[in-house]
C-alpha cells in the first residue's frame, strides 16, 4: 500500500508540473501540448482516483455495497483506458507533425485538437465501462469488492485486453516504427548528399531527430512493459483456471501498470527542453 501511495504521489506531482508548465508559458500552448496535457490529466487522475480505488479493492472494500464497488471499479477502468487512448493520440499527433507537416498544419487546428480530445475521453469512458456491464457475476454471498468477483474475465480478456490494449499497442508500434524508419532514411540521404563533415547543422538536426525517434521507441517499450504483465495474468486466469497465480505476482503486475502514469511525465515532458525551461523560469 505504501508503494502504491508513493507512485500515486509521484504521478500527481509530475503530471501537475506538466500542466503547470503549459499554463505558465504561452509558447507551450500548442496543439502538440494539448495532447500532452490530456495525457497528464489522465495520469493525474490515475494518481488521485484510480490508485486509491485499487488500494481499496485490494483491501476488499467497500463491504456490503455492490453499487459503490461498481463505481470504484468503473472509475479505475475508465481512467486507465483514457490514459492508454491519450498515449495513442499523442503517437498519432506526432506522426502527423513529423511525417506529414503540411497536412498537419491544415488538419490539426486547435478546434480539431479539442474535438479529438473529447473523442479520446468519450471512448475511454465507454471502453472502460463495458466490462462492468456483466457485473452479475459476483456471487450472492460475496461481501467484498474483489475485482475478479465483480468483472467477468471473458470481457476483461477479449474486450479490455485484445480490443482496448492490443489494438492501440499494435497501432503505436506501427506509428513509431514508421517514424523511426523514415527519419533514418532521411538522415542517410542528408549524409550522402551533403556529407556529415561539411554540414554541421545537418548533423545537429539529424542527431536531434534520431534522439526523438529513440525516445518514441522507449515510450512504446515501457508502455508494453508496464501493461502487458497484468493482462497476461488475466489471460492465464481465464484460459488456465487450474493454474496457480500467486497473489504477490498479481499485485506486482498491478503496481507496474500504475508506474506507467508516473513515468509518462519523464518520457513526454521532462525530456523536452521547452518544458524544463518553463518550469525553471
Amino acid at each position: 500500500i505504501a508503494t502504491e501511495l508513493t507512485i500515486a504521489l509521484l504521478a500527481i506531482v509530475g503530471n501537475f508540473l506538466v500542466c503547470l508548465a503549459v499554463t505558465r508559458n504561452k509558447k507551450l500552448r500548442t496543439v502538440t501540448n494539448y495532447f500532452l496535457v490530456s495525457l497528464a490529466v489522465a495520469d493525474t487522475l490515475v494518481g488521485l482516483v484510480a490508485i486509491p480505488c485499487a488500494v481499496l479493492t485490494d483491501l476488499g472494500r467497500p463491504h456490503h455495497d455492490l453499487p459503490l464497488c461498481l463505481v470504484l471499479l468503473s472509475l479505475l477502468m475508465v481512467l486507465t483506458q483514457s490514459s492508454i487512448l491519450s498515449l495513442l493520440a499523442v503517437a498519432a499527433e506526432r506522426y502527423m507533425a513529423i511525417l506529414l507537416p503540411f497536412q498537419y498544419q491544415r488538419v490539426m487546428s486547435p478546434r480539431n485538437a479539442q474535438l479529438a480530445l473529447l473523442v479520446t475521453w468519450g471512448l475511454g469512458a465507454i471502453s472502460g465501462s463495458v466490462p462492468l456491464m456483466d457485473w452479475k457475476r459476483q456471487p450472492a454471498n460475496s461481501d467484498y469488492c474483489i475485482f475478479t468477483c465483480v468483472v467477468d474475465m471473458h470481457n476483461m480478456v477479449y474486450f479490455n485486453f485484445f480490443c482496448c490494449l492490443v489494438v492501440p499497442l499494435v497501432a503505436m508500434f506501427v506509428i513509431y516504427g514508421h517514424i523511426f524508419v523514415t527519419v533514418r532514411r532521411q538522415l542517410r540521404r542528408i549524409a550522402v548528399a551533403r556529407g556529415a563533415a561539411k554540414d554541421a547543422g545537418g548533423v545537429a538536426s539529424g542527431g536531434s531527430e534520431t534522439r526523438k525517434a529513440t525516445s518514441l521507441f522507449l515510450v512504446l517499450f515501457l508502455f508494453m512493459a508496464c501493461w502487458m504483465p497484468i493482462h497476461i495474468i488475466n489471460c492465464v486466469l481465464l484460459f488456465c483456471p487450474r493454474c496457480d497465480v500467486p497473489m504477490s505476482l498479481t499485485l506486482a503486475a498491478i503496481l507496474l501498470s500504475h508506474v506507467n502514469s508516473a513515468l509518462n511525465p519523464i518520457l513526454y515532458a521532462y525530456r523536452m527542453r521547452s518544458f524544463r525551461y518553463a518550469l525553471i523560469g
